[in-house]
């Protein structure tokens, strides 16, 4: 090797170490979800030998086997090891969306009438398609070119399902309107939830109605008060769940309950009778006859003094009927810190609006002003999230950041278009540099110069003189 080929080298080799040393030194940003979070609490308690491996599987919902590859990864990636490797990328298995695009314009012009089947066969011959029958099947039922036919339902039979072994593994929980109060005041409805381990109140709450709101309130507090259960069975109440026949076909078709257990990785299981969630459903007979009695004794007449009372029966009452579970250990999961900021806006009604040319927002027969300066750009016709949160504040959500309105007592006049093209963190200043402004004069000699060229006599005719 030369003398100048060994100084290049030597070269290189020192700017890699020096790359390599700022690298090192740069912190990396990882992004992951609430249930990833979750997750990678419970394989750290697992290192930390405070649990077991068939606890840890029982509060992440996974096989054992899978606990304990999560175990050794986290060990040797940290906190990447919950990651899934596969982020970001496209599945190895994923059909070309131009090969569908070309499938369904084939069928809905020529194939209308055949069978899955049928029309599989006739792509791959005429068109060298290759899909399997079940694809097929799946676009001409989402393009209404076929209809499934409905299976045989199998005769009813009621199996007595035993209890879960851990407490905070399942909560019962059901809404019951009664006049609890008896004549002292209007129906009320009993919010609660029961253990299915242990046959507990894990909480208990007296609301005007079942409505989304005041679901959110329950959990709200039930999860400060015991954390995270495992799952939820309850009914198919329009709060909980969309019952209508689309919703089978359209997995996003979900409720504001579902997306708000999704964020916090509750598991909902929708009953299909009373009986099946028949734990919470004895226990209001129960409360129906002795704690309508207990208030009554107590001389309670308002919504806000049976919730204290609450307070102090539940202990007593767990104490009384309350059954050992098979193992001893709480299955419920705290929140992580960042999961509790984020409470007031998972529990809060979301909805979708688009900002108008005047950058107002309808909602609710409300008209929202924006203001100039924002946390973030906004433009026109930017999709935004409307939060009403527990208070009943509402709050404009763009990009995770909240921006800043008033509320206008009537509807604005409509304008077409406005000067402003967007609202950013900074006011748009009005000044303007004046004629001799030195901004100004790099144009006015370009613009001379440009004369020059085309036209030489404008030399001594100088009209900016």
């Amino acid at each position: 090797m030369s003398y100048p080929e060994k100084m290049c080298h030597n070269l290189e080799l020192k700017n890699n170490k020096f790359n390599s040393k700022i690298m090192n030194k740069r912190k990396e940003l990882i992004t992951m979800t609430q249930l990833e979070l979750l997750r990678y609490d419970v394989i750290k308690n697992l290192i930390a030998n405070k649990i077991n491996g068939t606890e840890a599987s029982k509060q992440l919902n996974l096989s054992i086997r899978h606990i304990k590859r999560l175990k050794i990864s986290v060990k040797e990636k940290g906190i990447k090891g919950v990651i899934h490797g596969s982020r970001g990328r496209c599945g190895n298995n994923k059909i070309d969306p131009e090969i569908i695009k070309k499938a369904k314009e084939y069928l809905s012009e020529k194939y209308v009438d055949f069978g899955p089947t049928f029309a599989t066969e006739k792509l791959a011959e005429n068109h060298h398609l290759q899909l399997s029958k079940e694809k097929i099947r799946e676009i001409m039922i989402r393009e209404g070119l076929w209809k499934s036919k409905p299976r045989r339902k199998p005769k009813g039979r009621h199996v007595w399902r035993a209890r879960k072994e851990y407490y905070g593994e399942m909560e019962q929980f059901d809404g019951s309107y009664y006049k609890w109060l008896e004549d002292r005041n209007e129906e009320l409805c009993l919010l609660l939830s029961v253990d299915d381990a242990t046959g507990k109140i894990t909480y208990g709450k007296f609301d005007l109605n079942e409505s989304t709101l005041a679901v959110f309130g329950f959990w709200d507090e039930y999860i400060k008060k015991n954390g995270l259960p495992i799952s939820v069975y309850l009914d198919r109440f329009s709060t909980y769940k969309v019952n209508h026949k689309n919703a089978t076909d359209n997995k996003n078709m979900i409720t504001q309950f579902q997306r708000a257990t999704n964020q916090l990785g509750i598991k909902l299981i929708s009953a299909h009778s009373p009986e099946a969630k028949g734990r919470v459903e004895r226990m209001f007979a129960t409360l129906q006859d002795r704690l309508v009695k207990e208030l009554r004794l107590a001389s309670i007449s308002t919504i806000k003094e049976a919730n204290l009372f609450l307070k102090e029966y539940i202990p007593k009452f767990n104490s009384q009927f309350a059954v050992i579970p098979q193992k001893n250990k709480n299955l419920h999961r705290q929140l992580p810190q960042e999961t509790k900021k984020k409470l007031p806006q998972i529990f809060s009604i979301q909805d979708k609006r688009k900002v108008n040319n005047d950058y107002t927002i309808m909602f609710k027969g409300q008209y929202f002003q924006l203001d100039e300066e924002q946390p973030t750009t906004v433009y026109k016709k930017d999709t935004v999230t409307i939060e009403e949160h527990l208070d009943h504040s509402i709050k404009v959500n763009l990009q995770g950041k909240y921006l800043n309105y008033i509320v206008l007592p009537e509807r604005p006049k409509k304008i077409i278009n406005v000067k402003l093209v967007a609202l950013t963190s900074r006011k748009q200043a009005n000044w303007k540099p004046p004629q001799n402004h030195p901004w100004r004069k790099q144009f006015i000699n370009n613009y001379k110069n440009k004369l020059n060229i085309f036209n030489p006599i404008s030399k001594t005719n100088n009209i900016f003189k």
